[in-house]
């Protein structure tokens, strides 16, 4: 049973730390972005549901705050929900000394990435030229790149750089290396179509959220017209649209994003959707902060994994919130691959420093 939650955040990342009746302790982490918002919700409408209570179903328990604030069904709930259930599970892999990995049933090791770009006010030229220094120094064999604009209505981030990009960087990156564009919901069925063509001429193999992700008529439309495979999912966290997007196979690879589903036992039910459908799962997870961690984590365990883990290449310049969040960051490429170790829990030490500076909140069993 947990007896305590605390939360340590500013407005982007919030991180969480569980302690249980015995004093064991586990951390997670909500989702990156409005975290402050995001904190307050769990401590209002998750910690009254989730304190005291056995947390050896989690599964349940999760379903039970679902239903206890069932006038609540959006987002932040379930990036409030991330927090708790990701801090479980550290908190269970320190107990039995194993890496959240083993406890999925997967084994740590190496694991594919690829070099995912988040920037769109860049040229077609000067981004060939980044991803080309990224696949020789660290031995990337997968990029993906931004296209068109978000939720841009069919108008790109400048006229013609969609046409521009895609061509450019095949021809810069070679034959042997894996293209991914990522759209963001910037396309009308139409448009996404002719560029869905234009992406089949140059071998891109991942076609991302090409239309507004909530109509799913339109994504429908575009998967049915396309060879390339259409991915989406990273922004649903209620579990029967997730249902419904399977059964109707509105894309071909699901995308759940960890900390924005609801955590673990929320994404593995995603997973178990699409291994039932034959569909393979590629978590989305831009940023890094805990999400690529947890993602790594899960991949390694579940049976229709993607490819690829998704690898944010953006430093400091573009996150600086990134900076100085782990005593050792967990995140270190190797021909294009990260490596995760056995440890046990998640295997990371959030820095002391960093904890000192955060708005600290409070939560415990009466």
């Amino acid at each position: 049973m947990i007896s305590r939650i605390e939360t340590f955040c500013n407005e982007l990342v919030g991180f969480v730390r569980v302690t249980s009746e015995c004093g064991l302790q586990g951390w997670g982490q909500v989702s990156t972005y409005h975290s402050d918002i995001t904190c307050q919700v769990l401590h209002r409408q998750v910690a009254p549901w989730v304190l005291g209570q056995d947390t050896g179903d989690l599964d349940d328990l999760l379903d039970r705050v679902t239903e206890r604030e069932h006038k609540f069904p959006g987002s932040y709930l379930r990036r409030a929900m991330a927090g708790f259930d990701t801090a479980i599970w550290d908190l269970r892999g320190k107990q039995r000394e194993m890496s959240v990995c083993r406890l999925l049933g997967g084994t740590p090791g190496p694991l594919r990435a690829y070099a995912s770009s988040m920037r769109r006010d860049i040229s077609a030229t000067d981004e060939a030229a980044r991803l080309s220094r990224l696949r020789d120094e660290y031995g990337f064999d997968a990029f993906k790149f931004r296209i068109a604009a978000e939720c841009g209505r069919d108008i790109d981030e400048w006229p013609g750089r969609t046409e521009e990009i895609v061509p450019v960087l095949r021809r810069a990156m070679g034959d042997d290396i894996a293209l991914l564009v990522d759209a963001n919901s910037g396309f009308s069925p139409r448009r996404a179509i002719e560029t869905g063509k234009l992406l089949q001429d140059c071998d891109i193999s991942h076609f991302e959220e090409p239309c507004p992700y909530w109509e799913f008529e339109q994504t429908k439309e575009v998967t049915d017209a396309l060879d390339i495979d259409v991915t989406g999912g990273e922004q649903d966290c209620d579990l029967p649209t997730w249902q419904q997007m399977i059964d109707r196979r509105i894309v071909d690879i699901v995308q759940p994003d960890i900390c924005y589903v609801g955590g673990i036992c929320r994404a593995l039910r995603v997973a178990r959707m699409a291994e039932a459908a034959g569909l393979p799962c590629t978590p989305h997870c831009a940023n890094l902060s805990l999400v690529t961690l947890f993602t790594a984590h899960f991949l390694l365990a579940i049976p229709n994994a993607g490819k690829y883990l998704e690898f944010s290449i953006e430093g400091p310049e573009y996150y600086p919130w990134q900076q100085a969040l782990f005593v050792e960051s967990p995140y270190t490429i190797a021909d294009g691959h990260l490596t995760l170790t056995d440890a046990p829990g998640w295997g990371i030490e959030i820095n002391p420093q960093w904890l000192a500076t955060s708005h600290w909140q409070c939560s415990e069993r009466d």
